[in-house]
């Protein structure tokens, strides 16, 4: 509501200054000598109903390494996730980081570009939050960060796009809001086992003159992602990448418990088939066994 209260203030300040300014020189002031006026990256950040502990901290340790973000409360509904592009333009943001909790065991990351798109799901695996690491490294709160990718993510067409939504979210613009002019961190994101691994680092200076002259301590979260597919718009539109080798978690456990029931099921076909030898093995009753009794 306060976005569209200052619209409308400056609509009415803008038709009162037009009278005015009607005979005034005309004056062009760009930022930049090319004209080029960079877009401000805002993220919205909020998951759905029925998160746990963990992953609600993995929340909160996002939020605090990324100033330029805005949380909202839980989303409600799991069915109709293109009215998160209502709840960006709301909340004044361009992107969009959505985890969706299923069974409360999984958890599923939604990074969209809104309003238009493109939107990656993720499937986050090995979670651990900075309280449950308690790593040596500590960084300056709203620090900007020097983001390392692999080389991997510049050879495939679907992870150029990755690089592209994470760069955008992950790295913090100069001047954004609560945010401090400096650099003292480092975010790598490194492709292994078709999956991106997550690791945040402490830059810190070496004492000892005898060795390299910075460090790195890690400070937390760490966490994996598995790229699920890729939507062309925000929330909807088609396909345009879908991992073939994912295979869900609730898959795995269903195999697991499959695997399981079927050690129980040869158990009792071995029992079936011992007491079948027991009866096939009897020796036959001897006629003369009772004569000199």
């Amino acid at each position: 509501m306060s976005t569209i209260y200052k619209l409308k203030t400056n609509a009415s300040r803008a038709g009162d200054e037009e009278e005015e300014d009607a005979h005034a020189p005309v004056v062009t002031t760009r930022k930049h000598s090319e004209g080029f006026v960079p877009v401000k990256q805002k993220v919205l950040i909020l998951s759905s109903r029925g998160v746990t502990y963990r992953q609600r901290h993995l929340l909160t340790d996002l939020i605090n390494m990324m100033p330029h973000t805005k949380k909202d409360s839980k989303f409600e509904s799991k069915d109709r996730l293109y009215e998160l592009n209502e709840l960006a333009d709301l909340y004044n943001c361009n992107n969009i980081y959505f985890f969706e909790s299923r069974r409360r065991e999984d958890l599923y990351l939604h990074i969209a570009r809104a309003p238009n798109g493109p939107t990656v799901k993720f499937h986050i695996e090995n979670l651990h939050t900075m309280d449950e690491l308690n790593m040596t490294g500590n960084a300056l709160k709203g620090s900007r960060p020097i983001l390392s990718f692999d080389k991997t993510f510049d050879s495939a067409p679907h992870l150029k796009i990755v690089k592209e939504l994470l760069q955008q979210t992950l790295g913090i613009p100069k001047g954004a809001r609560r945010s401090k002019p400096f650099i003292d961190r480092v975010c790598t994101l490194t492709v292994a086992d078709n999956k991106i691994w997550f690791r945040n680092y402490e830059i810190r200076q070496n004492e000892d003159p005898d060795k390299d002259p910075v460090v790195l301590f890690e400070i937390g979260p760490r966490f994996v992602m598995t790229i699920i597919n890729i939507l062309e718009g925000s929330f909807g539109g088609p396909v345009i990448f879908k991992n073939d080798t994912f295979v869900s978690a609730t898959m795995v456990r269903a195999a697991l418990r499959k695997q399981t029931a079927q050690r129980y099921v040869n158990r009792q076909e071995n029992k079936l088939e011992h007491a079948v030898r027991a009866k096939q093995n009897e020796y036959p009753e001897d006629p003369l066994e009772k004569v000199f009794t």
